[in-house]
């Protein structure tokens, strides 16, 4: 570990910019070269004093060949801490003409560009032990990294800066000898290890991971112990099955307290639905506001499985209503979706802050709600449980509405009455504040996580419009992002798709594809699937380690090839592309991709024990092999409606395929009877007697 952030001051470098242009249009002082490209973050940044660049090989170039320090600035358009920081820094002239003397400056939005995010946070995490965003790194001409942080005071901003600086003119060498370290340090982590073991996985090791899992939780409120709370969906979603599958009460608990906590607190917008990213308390009540893609998409997908685990009305509601924010204010007219929506918007003195659209006063709501103020208080609890800061309360319930409805006399159909007016009346008067900022660029890969979870929504409560736009979305994919040559587009905006796909974008399109053929029976969305993992296998796979780079060979790499495999708020790629291999291994019966999935789970075995909220979904892998895992193979002209019923029921340790007419997919092939649907339960291939009754399908699957 290297040491922390003051120690480097003596030890981070800088390289100069050009000065800033006046604009030749509009009321703006300065333009800089960010006004041609069409990332919203990095056109937030057009107007800065600062001459910010884009990465690109002409920036690279110019710091090559006039020598100077490159410092790179990444962020994305929602973060509230690198608004604070352009405020503070980077719209300050004096502060400006230091980074323009001393640097060339390159603005990074980390949505679009991942590859460099992720190599400079990985610095900055080995220089600090942590890291975050606003990320800063200060790097040599050609890109190695010598010096790193995250958000800095205005200040300490120009202090460090000029340190930097002054240290590269004075000592080059050190500076080298420094970034040399450093690099080798990049490329040294997270080095993946063939595991030439025979791969075995079992129950016991699960049982390990879990313990140390329990380590680390909040019995009390659910997700993980801390002041802050991340909703992590897909870890929630492994401990959901597990619990399920192990009928271990006390995981199906945390699960539950978890999810009742997600929904009812201000992590959940009560009035117009949808996610924050996170709290900034252990109780989920205080929200840090922006909404994401990514994290509403993943809950989708993990409150639809609970609701078929539970029935819990409550996890229909939310469902719904987060699907409908998405399509208010995350959907384009397309079918594609949008990023984000920033934490901050203008308050009432025109004054950008956080957390202005959704907060009240009490003088707002009595406004609005004037006689049923005093139920609506109780309700969502407008008192010190759901105060924020200033005067500004956040909506928190804390009670079920069957239980709030005998505490306060009132019928259960009158109360909930109440609410549905109650959010009509506040989604109206709020929809006249001034909106939080836009990130209006569509990404394959988060877009692939809402068709997924468009997808579990239709298996939990058959809403046609769901399949629809799992189907629509899917189709922008296929058409718009899918080049002629197998490979996928990263970006797209303003009719234009852009950079190179990486393997988070195959990861989460491909399992995308194989969760919608599963409903829809379509084999286009299967064959897709397959193809697009063959252009993966050709292009990331790594033969020596048997996993996936995070960019592909025909790509320009950094400063060195990354794979990406802990899971995080996303799940890794390498775990998400292992666990479709598995399961296109047994549709194609495929024996190469079952192999590599099985090694790869193997490479990671040891760490997932160890650090299993980093791994869970290389866990949730590791269950299908040491549980038994089905194969659903149902033929004939009713294999729509069989489907249908069977995935009324939460089974996921089970593989649908389906077909109504004859198919060619080895799992299906020769099964088709055009008078009788029949339903085949299989394991690794191995069949039982095929049924026609789904109540005794299901039977045998439990």
């Amino acid at each position: 570990m290297f040491p922390k952030k003051y120690f480097f001051l003596f030890f981070c470098f800088s390289l100069a910019l050009l000065g800033c242009k006046e604009s030749k249009d509009g009321d703006f002082k300065y333009t800089n070269e960010l006004i041609n490209e069409t990332s919203p973050y990095l056109l937030q940044h057009a107007h800065n004093p600062v001459n910010w660049r884009a990465w690109n090989p002409e920036t690279l170039a110019l710091a090559k060949k006039e020598n100077k320090l490159i410092l790179i600035s990444i962020g994305y358009s929602a973060c509230h801490w690198c608004h604070v920081m352009e405020e503070e820094s980077f719209q300050n002239d004096s502060v400006a003409k230091i980074m323009n003397d001393n640097f060339i400056c390159i603005k990074v939005d980390r949505e679009e560009r991942p590859d460099i995010d992720q190599i400079y946070m990985n610095a900055v995490q080995l220089m600090t032990g942590s890291g975050g965003w606003p990320l800063n790194c200060i790097a040599l001409p050609d890109g190695r990294p010598i010096f790193g942080g995250t958000y800095f005071p205005k200040d300490d901003w120009t202090k460090m800066l000029l340190k930097v600086a002054d240290f590269y003119k004075t000592d080059p060498k050190k500076a080298a000898e420094y970034a040399d370290k450093l690099t080798q340090g990049i490329k040294e982590s997270e080095q993946i290890v063939f595991n030439p073991t025979k791969e075995a996985f079992s129950g016991s090791e699960l049982t390990a991971a879990l313990k140390n899992w329990q380590k680390n939780i909040d019995v009390t409120h659910g997700g993980l112990a801390g002041d802050q709370k991340f909703p992590m969906p897909n870890a929630m979603h492994f401990l959901l099955r597990y619990g399920y599958q192990k009928k271990d009460a006390q995981w199906q608990n945390h699960v539950t307290t978890t999810l009742n906590a997600m929904t009812n607190g201000g992590l959940y917008d009560q009035i117009g639905g949808g996610f924050s990213r996170y709290t900034v308390d252990a109780q989920w009540h205080i929200p840090h506001f922006e909404k994401m893609l990514y994290d509403n998409s993943q809950l989708v997908s993990l409150y639809a499985d609970a609701y078929l685990a539970t029935k819990n009305s409550a996890y229909k509601q939310t469902i719904e209503e987060t699907i409908t924010f998405v399509e208010r204010e995350l959907m384009a007219k397309n079918g594609a979706f949008y990023s984000s929506l920033d934490a901050d918007s203008k308050d009432s003195k025109n004054k950008l802050e956080e957390g202005a659209f959704y907060a009240w006063t009490i003088a707002e709501l009595k406004a609005v709600l004037k006689s049923d103020f005093e139920l609506f208080k109780d309700y969502y609890n407008v008192n010190d449980t759901g105060f924020w800061e200033k005067d500004k309360y956040v909506l928190v319930k804390t009670a079920s509405d069957i239980a709030f409805s005998k505490s306060h006399k009132i019928a259960i159909g009158t109360l909930q009455t109440k609410i549905t007016e109650w959010k009509k009346v506040l989604l109206s008067a709020r929809s006249k504040r001034s909106r939080p900022h836009l990130d209006d660029k569509t990404l394959t890969s988060w877009n692939a996580l809402m068709i997924k979870g468009y997808v579990q929504a239709y298996k939990a409560l058959k809403n046609p419009h769901y399949l629809e736009m799992a189907q629509k979305n899917a189709e922008f994919i296929r058409t718009t992002q899918l080049q002629k040559d197998g490979s996928l587009y990263h970006s797209y905006k303003d009719g234009k798709s852009s950079i190179n796909g990486f393997s988070e974008d195959y990861a989460a399109v491909i399992d995308a594809y194989i969760a919608l053929y599963q409903v829809s029976l379509d084999e286009k969305w299967l064959n897709e699937a397959h193809n697009l993992m063959n252009y993966t296998l050709a292009h990331f796979f790594d033969a020596k380690t048997h996993m996936f780079y995070f960019t592909a060979n025909n790509s320009p790499n950094i400063i060195t090839r990354k794979m990406e495999v802990s899971d995080n708020a996303i799940p890794s790629s390498n775990s998400v592309l292992a666990g479709s291999l598995f399961q296109l291994g047994h549709y194609f019966s495929d024996a190469k991709y079952s192999a590599i999935a099985k090694q790869m789970l193997n490479n990671v075995k040891k760490d997932a024990i160890a650090y299993p909220t980093a791994y869970y979904n290389w866990l949730n892998l590791m269950l299908n092999y040491t549980d038994t895992y089905y194969e659903v193979a149902v033929s004939g002209p009713a294999a729509k409606q069989k489907i249908g019923a069977l995935q009324n029921y939460y089974l996921p340790n089970v593989l649908y395929a389906g077909a109504t007419k004859d198919s060619k997919i080895p799992l299906m092939d020769s099964r088709f009877m055009p008078d009788e649907t029949y339903i085949y339960v299989c394991v690794e291939g191995a069949c039982k007697l095929p049924e026609s009754d789904v109540v005794k399908t299901v039977e045998k699957l439990k």
